[in-house]
Order: C-alpha cells, then sequence, then structure tokens
C-alpha cells in the first residue's frame, strides 16, 4: 500500500540548485534511509515532506488519513509544558483517554467522570498502551515526567522528541538523525525496537549500523539523481560500486564515441543533408555525456606530523567530582606512542569531562596531568567554532593557518585542504551561514588538521557528519602516526579506528576494556549469560533440603495439614522459578515486539509476587520445623 509519492520535485536556493525533478514513492512496511553528502538537499527533502518547507516545482501526495510523525535535527517543543505533558499533548486518541483518567484520578470526588474515564480506559485498552510508553521513556533516560522542556539539555530534548514520535505510533514515521545525542545503550535499543516493530521509516542517519541491521531500501541521492537500492547498507555499497564500474565504462565509451563524431563533423561541408543535420544534433549530446565525470573527490591526508617526544601524556591519581556526582576517582594512565583509545559510557558519566581536563580546558580536583614538551592537541569539540558575522569559508580556515606541511617536503595551502574536504573554489567563497549543519561540521575538521596536531582528541567527531566524509576521516585516522583519543557513539567508526576503550561506568569508575567495540559488546553479552546461570547455581545451593516428615523421628510442632502445605510450597516454589528463567531467557534472547515485552513483564512481576508470598509462608512454617 502506497503511503507517500513525490513527483518532480525540485529546489533551488538562489542561483544554487540542490535537485531537480526528483521522484520517489514510500509504501507501507517499507523503511527507506536517504543518503547523500552533506548540503546537497537531504534535509530540504525531509523539510518538504514534513510541510516545514516547500519545493519549487513538483508535487507530495499522502495518502488520505495516514498518521505521519517528523523527527527533527532540532525539535520545536513547547517550553513551557513538563515532559508529561507533551507527551499527552499529542493528536493520538488513546494519550486523550489517559490524560482525561490522570485528571480524572486528580479529582476523586467527581464520581461519574472517574467512571467514564475508567470505562474508556478499558474500552481502548489504554492500561497497557501506558505502560508502553513509560518503558520507551524510560529506555530513553526521560524518568521525570514533571521536568518542565525549557529546564531540559539539548540531548534530552531530542530524546523526548523521539519517544513522541514512537509513542504516537504513525502509519509514517520520518526521521532526521535518529541517533544523535543517545548513548549506546539507546541507540542499540531503538535499533532492535525498529527491526522488529512493523513501522514506515524514512530517515536520514549517518549509523551504518543502524542502516545495516534496520533499513531494508537506501535511496541515494548523487550529482543531483536518486538510484534505489532494494536491501541494507552493504547491499548498497556492493550495487553503488558495481553501478559506478559500469558509468565508468560508458563514459569511456562515450569519450570514444565523441572523438568518433568530432572528427566526422570536422570533415562535412557547409551544405548538409537532413540526415546529417539529425547527427549533428545527436553531436551535441554526445558531447554532453562525454565530458560528465564523477565528482569523488577523494581526501588526501599526507600529513607531515611534528616529531613526537618519548614523554606523550601521563595522567597521575586524577581526581574530578562535581555534587553527589564523581567523574574520576584516583585515575591513572601513561599514554605511548601512536595509542589509539575510545571513550564510551552512557551520556553525563564524564567523558566531556575528561577530555576538557586532558587538554586543559577544565581543572581536575586533585592528581596531575603531564603533557610532553612536544605535545600538540588538536582538540574537535562538540560546541564547534564560533563564526564571526560575515565570514566566509576561506576566511575561517585561515584564521587557524594558510598551509599544511605533507610528506616529502610538500605543502597544501589553505584552499587545497578545503577542496580535498569537498569544498570547491566556488564553495570557498560562499558565506558560513549558508553552510549547512554537516559542512560546518567538516570545515571545523580542517581547522582542526590545518594546526597540524600530533595527539587528536576528538569528542562526538561524526555527528551530522555525511557517510562520504566519514570515510574520508576514518581513512586519515588509519593513516595518522600520532595519538587519537575518540569519544563517539558511532560503533562502525568506534570498530575502524580504536585499539582498546576506556570504558566510563559512572561515580567514577573507569575500566581499561583490550578491544573495539563490537569486542566490548560481545564480552558484556556474555558476562549477562554467566551472571544468570551464576545465579542459579547460588539459588539451587541455597534450596533447602526436602523434610519427608514420614521418616523424621524428630517431633514437629507442624500439624499434618501445615505439613502438606510445607511440602506443597516447595513445589510451587520449584515452578514459579522455572517459569521466571523461561521467561528471563526470553527477555535475553532480544526477539520480543513491543506488545511481548508488555504482557511478558506483567506475567513476571506475578510470578516474583508468588515466589515471594510462598517463600515468606514457607519460612514461617520451617521456623516451626526447627
Amino acid at each position: 500500500m502506497n503511503l507517500l509519492t513525490i513527483e518532480n520535485i525540485s529546489k533551488s536556493y538562489g542561483e544554487r540548485v540542490l535537485f531537480q525533478d526528483l521522484s520517489f514513492g514510500i509504501n507501507k512496511d517499507q523503511k527507506i534511509a536517504l543518503i547523500a553528502k552533506n548540503g546537497t538537499g537531504k534535509t530540504s527533502i525531509l523539510n518538504i515532506l514534513s510541510g516545514a518547507d516547500t519545493p519549487d516545482a513538483g508535487q507530495v501526495n499522502f495518502r488520505k488519513d495516514i498518521r505521519t510523525s517528523f523527527l527533527e535535527q532540532e525539535p520545536n517543543l513547547d517550553q513551557s509544558l513538563t515532559v508529561e505533558q507533551t507527551i499527552l499533548a499529542s493528536d493520538n486518541e488513546v494519550l486523550k483517554v489517559i490524560a482525561t483518567y490522570e485528571r480524572a484520578i486528580e479529582n476523586p470526588d467527581e464520581v461519574d467522570a472517574y467512571q467514564s474515564a475508567f470505562e474508556a480506559m478499558e474500552r481502548f485498552s489504554a492500561w497497557d498502551f501506558e505502560t508502553q510508553y513509560k518503558q520507551i521513556l524510560s529506555k530513553l533516560k526521560l524518568e521525570d515526567l514533571s521536568m518542565k522542556v525549557s529546564l531540559l539539555s539539548g540531548g534530552q530534548k531530542k530524546r523526548l522528541a523521539l519517544a513522541n514520535a514512537l509513542i504516537n505510533r504513525p502509519d509514517l514515521l520520518i526521521l532526521d538523525e535518529p541517533t544523535n545525542h543517545l548513548d549506546l545503550e539507546m541507540i542499540e535499543w531503538l535499533e532492535q525496537y525498529f527491526a522488529k516493530e512493523k513501522m514506515t521509516l524514512f530517515m536520514v542517519t549517518h549509523d551504518r549500523y543502524f542502516l545495516e541491521r534496520v533499513c531494508n531500501e537506501i535511496i541515494e541521492l548523487d550529482n543531483g539523481k536518486l538510484y534505489p537500492y532494494k536491501g541494507n547498507y552493504s547491499y548498497y555499497l556492493e550495487k553503488k560500486e558495481a553501478r559506478i564500474e559500469q558509468e565508468s565504462v560508458e563514459h569511456h565509451k562515450s569519450k570514444q564515441l565523441f572523438k568518433k563524431e568530432l572528427a566526422w563533423m570536422r570533415r562535412q561541408p557547409k551544405a548538409r543533408t537532413t540526415k546529417s543535420k539529425s547527427r549533428i544534433d545527436d553531436f551535441q549530446a554526445i558531447k554532453e555525456k562525454a565530458g560528465k565525470r564523477r565528482k569523488e573527490h577523494e581526501v588526501q591526508l599526507e600529513i607531515n606530523m611534528e616529531r613526537i617526544g618519548s614523554k606523550i601524556l601521563e595522567l597521575h591519581k586524577l581526581v574530578k567530582a562535581y555534587p553527589n556526582k564523581p567523574i574520576l576517582d584516583k585515575f591513572d594512565y601513561t599514554f605511548l606512542k601512536g595509542e589509539r583509545v575510545g571513550i564510551i559510557g552512557k551520556n553525563g558519566t564524564g567523558k566531556s569531562t575528561f577530555l576538557n581536563i586532558i587538554t586543559g580546558a577544565d581543572q581536575a580536583d586533585g592528581g596531575k596531568v603531564v603533557v610532553g614538551d612536544t605535545i600538540k592537541f588538536g582538540y574537535y569539540t562538540q560546541k564547534g567554532i564560533e563564526i564571526k558575522q560575515g565570514q566566509k569559508v576561506i576566511d575561517v580556515i585561515r584564521e587557524f593557518g594558510d598551509f599544511i606541511p605533507l610528506m616529502k617536503g610538500r605543502q597544501i595551502s589553505a584552499q587545497q585542504l578545503l577542496e580535498r574536504f569537498l569544498f570547491d573554489r566556488k564553495k570557498q567563497y560562499d558565506f558560513v551561514d549558508k553552510l549547512s549543519g554537516g559542512e560546518r561540521k567538516r570545515l571545523y575538521l580542517c581547522t582542526v588538521l590545518i594546526q597540524n596536531p600530533n595527539f587528536l582528541i576528538l569528542d562526538e567527531p561524526t555527528n551530522d557528519l555525511d557517510i562520504v566524509t566519514l570515510n574520508v576521516l576514518e581513512s586519515f585516522l588509519l593513516d595518522f602516526p600520532g595519538c587519537v583519543i575518540v569519544v563517539s557513539h558511532d560503533r562502525y567508526f568506534m570498530d575502524k579506528i580504536v585499539d582498546h576503550l576506556f570504558v566510563f561506568r559512572g561515580n567514577g569508575v573507569i575500566e581499561d576494556f583490550p578491544g573495539n567495540y563490537s569486542d566490548f559488546r560481545a564480552y558484556e553479552d556474555s558476562m549477562v549469560i554467566e551472571n544468570r546461570i551464576e545465579k542459579e547455581k547460588q539459588k539451587e545451593a541455597l534450596k533447602t533440603p526436602k523434610n519427608n516428615w514420614k521418616q523424621n523421628d524428630t517431633k514437629t510442632n507442624l500439624s499434618y495439614k501445615e505439613q502438606k502445605e510445607h511440602k506443597q510450597l516447595e513445589k510451587d516454589i520449584q515452578k514459579l522459578e522455572f517459569k521466571k528463567g523461561e521467561i528471563e531467557q526470553q527477555f535475553v534472547s532480544g526477539d520480543l515486539t513491543g506488545d511481548d515485552i508488555t504482557e511478558l513483564s506483567i506475567a513476571l512481576k506475578e510470578i516474583n509476587d508468588g515466589i515471594e508470598t510462598k517463600t515468606e509462608r514457607w519460612f514461617e512454617l520451617s521456623a516451626k520445623l526447627e
């Protein structure tokens, strides 16, 4: 079933043409990702679909009566509402029923209103829905429902907007960089949620593992044309490579044909036949085709890094804490040449604070940071750089340097570096205000690199960068001979770049894990299983041997009925423990929908309550036996 049709849309800003005559459709249950370079129109397409912008030409047709939700990169929320009010303010009918019931609870004297609200909750099965939406809020770390939106951080606002979009259960969900501002645990949960739920998605994201595991179709916007690929990210990479090879062959043939036709054109007399005029017209098309070439600017960053001495960076018993929140607790580490460290941990565990202490932007409460005399930091922060009013792209980078030294005594100018980072000469003289968010991040990266650092510290460098630029950055970092510290929620990026991890557990606990992110996840999963098995063993060991009252010569204080009850309780508890284990195993398997999770959670609570009640009674009877 078709939900949305886009027909021949075009968009320009002044003389700059983003795209022309683009057409595609979105069908029910498709999970589509749009891939393109920064600044080529991804966000403009999403804004057109959401109604925030209009195309210069063409039409966007939604199927009648479908419900659509749109997650923006920077959500526009009502600052005066609380988290819960923001959720309940939705157009979702079930949420309105829940909101009415919440109001009725606050006014218990109005019996008729309460009865009506209660019946509506039953009719719409709103009890389960309320449980689900609170689980979503919990997964996205939005537990304080009474907090005002105005007090939330940018990341919390993005998570609230995402929660709102998920809870509304739209027919079509349009997402702009949904994994930005989510920690790794949240990203993996969202990945599993989308993979299992029957939802129709259209998204822009740079998270390649997310693309691989969630999407079943990729649409690439390349040089103004759309190329659909019916498969996940791996399939897209394979088919794109084949397409580029085919284009290369066709381009070669076009050049050969152009040479042949050009020779013919030069031989022709002035008086031409109708047939020859037709061939002349065809020649113009051949000429245009032969003159086309792919603008694949592969960045070559052969940076001649400044020499590193024997002393790199030493951290001695670092201590840092905020009120009731320890960040570092006597942390020790000595960096070696060429180290590549990834930093992971939940939001708020102190990752950025740690980087600021290393670079001197913040001070530790105790301990010492010793930086080698030859070390020159290149610090890419989440804040980016402040752009002065009326600045052009080339002016920004020249403030940090006019050239960068390359290998073999060569050097590259600021203009050439920008070109290699996909800013052509015309773009370099554009005002920075005209750049997209991803293009600004790319420019910021250039300002860091042109200073020729030998110790790179990158705090969330992948946010807002397109996949092409990410590949460029990865290639550079793999060849970079200096030290690298990376904080990133991009699992693919971390797997490719780092050798080991600092895992920020919170409360000042930092673990040094020897491996990349996928290694860490495999280890964590294995530990979960081992811990569960160990708990089962401990439960078995703690079980009291059965008392056989017929064989026991010792006189008991239990009646015959109580002795039968005692034996039956042991059997009942054992059965409940077995059922509990089965449900917990289903949770570990990860093959559950939202409805399954709700149903199993309720069942698990009932079983735990039953175990607790029966165990208390068993202890009462056991005490009498003693």
